[in-house]
């Protein structure tokens, strides 16, 4: 089992490098792609829930004075990415376009992004923690700048800067996290970072400057406002499968960390500074989705809206208890999936098309009924429709909210964010039901009339991204179940 958890890594990672020597590069990245879904699948469904805590470790030591080691397992949560990347790269796969020139190096790009998100997921070790996100970083900004379009050199540009900062600050971060206890006690193993918490070395006055560190970090890498200005432009201009991956499975990294390390770590800083995050997540709420309505072009509308969606994991980070923590993890994958498949939708209409601007097309349900189904199911997904798993996401967010009631006060700051925030639903369907209409109702213009339906090459891994929305949104306690035991170790 062991093995299973490595090869989700490690065989993209092969691929990618196998494709830069000559290697077929589509039945290459195919193969390695299917091959790191199976092992993720097999993770998550072999994980012992009833013992919980991490399984199926590995580790190779490294530098015993300073504890570094390559740690490799699992718990719930990490399975859950392990599966959510690997999902979202079978379908980034094959919805890559087919290149005359440079094919090699494009596809190895998208097989070494995944492997770097799958390498963070996995790593019980911050030293490699960080490292594999990096690894993931640089693919990212090769593929905008060079295979992107509109102005992608600008774009590119843009989110090296933003998340170039976002990693110093993170790496100054976790530096300060090894550093705060002492010298015998230091150590770079998350599972024993985690087994020292009960004493308290991270909740001394010396834990806040590195909490803060630590958000704004994070934060800039998951986009927290304010720092969200990179994401909507990178993301329209990034090629589909980068776009796919980056919103739906490399952001999340961000917000993986705040469950690995923060949260279990810093219980009074997180407590101290939860009013700052609560008035971030309004800006990630309200200003972000006003934004979003006024855009006029889906592959903006889908970078606000990643954007905007973020406030609710954050909002279900900040309950800090179980039921509120529950929703935000499960949100993670539900948001990952369903704005995968958005993304690679909004890639199709501009294959054929050439413009995803609202004012330039219209009527394609009489070309493409297929595509506009689908792509229905998927906006139905976003906006938190039952049958889906957005839905059970953010209803535990919201039930968490409520239930972190401010002492003396009968409704408090974290009620009040919550109807804010359940505003933003409001607002999401607006902006996703309005590019809906947009795009595949209403005349059609004169020139859309030889389009062609999605193919099935095409079909296959979007249905496989609804699929799963489907599946956990009907019985989300199938990743509930998972998860949850990890986060009753340090939350009531």
């Amino acid at each position: 089992m062991n093995l299973l958890v490595h090869l989700s890594y490690l065989a993209p990672l092969v691929a990618g490098l196998a494709i830069l020597a000559g290697a077929p590069a589509r039945k290459t990245a195919i193969t390695a792609s299917l091959i790191a879904a199976v092992s993720s699948l097999i993770v998550f469904l072999s994980y012992d829930r009833a013992t919980a805590g991490f399984q199926f470790l590995s580790s190779v030591p490294l530098a015993q004075a300073w504890d570094l080691k390559f740690l490799i397992g699992v718990d719930g949560l990490n399975a859950t990415m392990l599966l959510l990347t690997s999902l979202v790269t079978v379908a980034a796969v094959y919805v890559s376009p087919r290149l005359e020139e440079g094919e090699n190096r494009y596809v190895a790009c998208v097989m070494f992004i995944s492997a770097g998100a799958a390498g963070a997921f996995a790593s019980l070790d911050l030293f490699f923690f960080y490292a594999f996100h990096e690894l993931a970083l640089i693919p990212t900004f090769l593929m905008i700048g060079i295979w992107g379009t509109g102005n992608r050199q600008a774009a590119a540009w843009k989110i090296t800067i933003y998340l170039s900062i976002g990693s110093i600050i993170l790496l100054i971060g976790l530096i300060g996290l090894y550093l705060l206890p002492s010298p015998a006690d230091r150590t770079f193993d998350i599972t024993k970072l985690q087994q020292m918490a009960a004493t308290g070395v991270f909740n001394g006055q010396n834990a806040h400057p590195v909490y803060l560190l630590l958000l704004v970090g994070f934060g800039i890498l998951v986009s927290l406002f304010p720092f969200h200005s990179w994401a909507p432009p990178a993301y329209a201009a990034a090629p589909v499968p980068v776009a796919m991956l980056h919103a739906g499975v490399l952001k999340k990294f961000g917000l993986y960390g705040l469950l690995r390390l923060v949260l279990p770590l810093m219980p009074q800083p997180v407590h101290d500074w939860s009013w700052l995050l609560l008035i971030l997540i309004v800006g990630n709420v309200l200003f972000v989705g006003l934004a979003t309505i006024a855009q006029k072009q889906l592959d903006f509308t889908l970078g606000y809206s990643s954007v905007m969606h973020m406030g609710y994991i954050f909002l279900g980070l900040a309950t800090y208890n179980v039921i509120g923590v529950n929703g935000a993890a499960l949100l993670i994958l539900a948001h990952g999936l369903s704005i995968a498949a958005l993304f690679a939708m909004a890639g199709e209409v501009r294959k054929q098309t050439g413009t995803l601007d609202y004012r330039d097309l219209g009527g394609l349900v009489k070309n493409m009924p297929t595509l506009t189904f689908m792509f229905g199911l998927a906006t139905f997904a976003s906006i938190g429709l039952p049958g889906f798993a957005n839905f059970p996401s953010e209803l535990l967010v919201f039930f968490g909210a409520f239930k972190n009631s401010t002492p003396g006060a009968a409704f408090g700051a974290f009620q009040w964010v919550a109807m804010i925030a359940l505003w933003g639903v409001v607002i999401s369907s607006v902006y996703m039901l309005r590019a809906y209409r947009a795009i595949f109702f209403g005349e059609r213009p004169g020139r859309w009339q030889a389009l062609k339906d999605a193919p099935v090459t095409f079909g296959l891994p979007v249905v496989l991204l609804l699929a799963a929305l489907v599946i956990i949104g009907l019985n989300p306690q199938s990743v509930i179940g998972a998860i949850e035991p990890g986060f009753r170790l340090f939350l009531k």
